[in-house]
C-alpha cells in the first residue's frame, strides 16, 4: 500500500497525524486529512490582526479592494499627505528603464507605476533625440524634422509594453479609465490574474513590479516563485512596499497617526473604516526589511537589496534572476 499525503493545502512533504488515510495502489487518488468533527481543517492564517482560513482571506483582500477601488488614489494621497507620489517616482528611477522593456506591474490596478514607466521612457527618449541633434551643430531641415518626427512616436513604435496585472477587477476598471483620461492610449495592457499562479509565460518580461500589493496575498512565497518565472534571465525584480520604521521617535509617532488618524480618514473620504484598519493592519503583519530580503533570496533571486525610503516606512527591493 502506498501512504498518500495531501498536497497543496499542508504542504509537501507533511504528514496530517492521527487522520491519516492509506491507499491502495489501483486506486486513482487518495488523501490525507486532519478530520475534526468530521470535517476537514483548513490551514489559518491573518488577515490583519484577525486569524482567518486562507481561502476566508483571498475574499476578504477581494471584497477590500472592490469596496476601495473608486477611492483608492484619493485615499493615497490622503493617507501619505502626497508622499506615495514621491516613493513611486523613486522605484522608477531605480528600475531606469531602457527603450525596448517589457514592464509586467502586478497588483497595479489603477496603473500608476505603469504610467510612470511610460512617462520615463518618452523622457528619456526625447533627452536622447535633443541631444543627438545638439551635436550636430548645423543641422539641417531634414535632421529637424526627423527629430520632431521620433517625438511622435508611440511607446509601441518605441517597443516597451507594460502589463498591469490584478486580481481585481473593480481595480483595473479605475485604472482603465485613468489611462483614456490622461491619454494613454499605446504600450498598455490590462489583464486579470492572481500573484499567486500569473497567466503568463515563463521568461516573458524584462522587469516585474509590485507596489503595496504583496503583502496583501495569501502567499507570499508563491508570488515570488511566480515573480522569479515569469522574468527573462537577466530580468529584475522590484518591490515597493511598507516597512519597518527605523527611527524609534518617528516609529511611534508613526503608530498614532496609522492607528488613530487612517481609519477616520477612510470613514470620512471613503465610508469604509474596516478596510482601512485592515490596511493599517496588514502593514504591521509584513516581514520587516531583513527578513522579507531573505524570502526574496530563497526565491532564487541574486544581488537581493533594498532601500529605505523615509526612514523605512517604505521600503524598495530589488533582486536579479540570472
Amino acid at each position: 500500500m502506498a501512504a498518500c499525503r495531501l498536497l497543496g493545502l499542508f504542504g509537501a512533504g507533511s504528514w496530517v497525524g492521527s487522520g491519516l488515510f492509506v491507499c491502495r495502489r489501483n486506486l486513482a487518488a487518495c488523501i490525507s486529512v486532519r478530520v475534526h468533527s468530521g470535517r476537514a481543517e483548513e490551514k489559518q492564517t491573518h488577515f490583519g490582526f484577525e486569524n482567518v482560513s486562507e481561502s476566508e482571506k483571498t475574499e476578504k483582500v477581494y471584497r477590500v479592494f472592490k469596496n476601495v477601488a473608486k477611492n483608492y488614489d484619493v485615499m493615497n494621497d490622503a493617507m501619505s499627505l502626497g508622499i506615495h507620489r514621491l516613493w513611486k517616482d523613486a522605484l522608477i528611477r531605480m528600475m531606469n528603464p531602457l527603450p525596448g522593456t517589457k514592464l509586467l506591474d502586478v497588483a497595479g490596478g489603477t496603473g500608476d507605476i505603469a504610467f510612470r514607466f511610460m512617462d520615463y521612457l518618452r523622457l528619456q527618449h526625447e533627452r536622447q533625440s535633443r541631444r543627438a541633434v545638439k551635436s550636430n551643430q548645423s543641422p539641417s531641415w531634414q535632421q529637424i524634422s526627423d527629430f520632431y518626427e521620433q517625438q511622435n512616436k508611440s511607446d509601441s513604435d518605441l517597443g516597451s509594453k507594460a502589463v498591469i496585472c490584478d486580481i481585481n477587477k473593480e481595480m483595473l476598471k479605475v485604472g482603465k479609465r485613468k489611462a483614456e483620461q490622461l491619454n494613454y492610449t499605446e504600450g498598455l495592457s490590462w489583464v486579470v490574474g492572481n500573484a499567486e499562479e500569473l497567466p503568463f509565460d515563463d521568461d516573458k518580461f524584462d522587469v516585474y513590479t509590485v507596489a503595496f500589493g504583496i503583502r496583501n496575498v495569501t502567499h507570499i512565497d508563491h508570488v515570488l516563485q511566480e515573480a522569479y518565472r515569469v522574468l527573462k534571465p537577466g530580468g529584475r525584480f522590484l518591490c515597493l512596499e511598507f516597512s519597518k520604521v527605523q527611527n524609534p521617535i518617528i516609529s511611534r509617532l508613526y503608530d498614532l497617526y496609522s492607528f488613530q488618524v487612517i481609519p477616520v480618514l477612510g470613514e470620512v473620504i471613503a465610508a469604509d473604516w474596516k478596510s482601512y484598519q485592515y490596511l493599517v493592519e496588514s502593514i504591521r503583519r509584513f516581514p520587516d526589511q531583513e527578513e522579507f530580503k531573505g524570502m526574496v533570496e530563497d526565491a532564487g533571486f541574486y544581488k537581493v537589496e533594498y532601500n529605505n525610503l523615509t526612514s523605512g516606512i517604505v521600503a524598495v527591493h530589488s533582486g536579479f534572476k540570472l
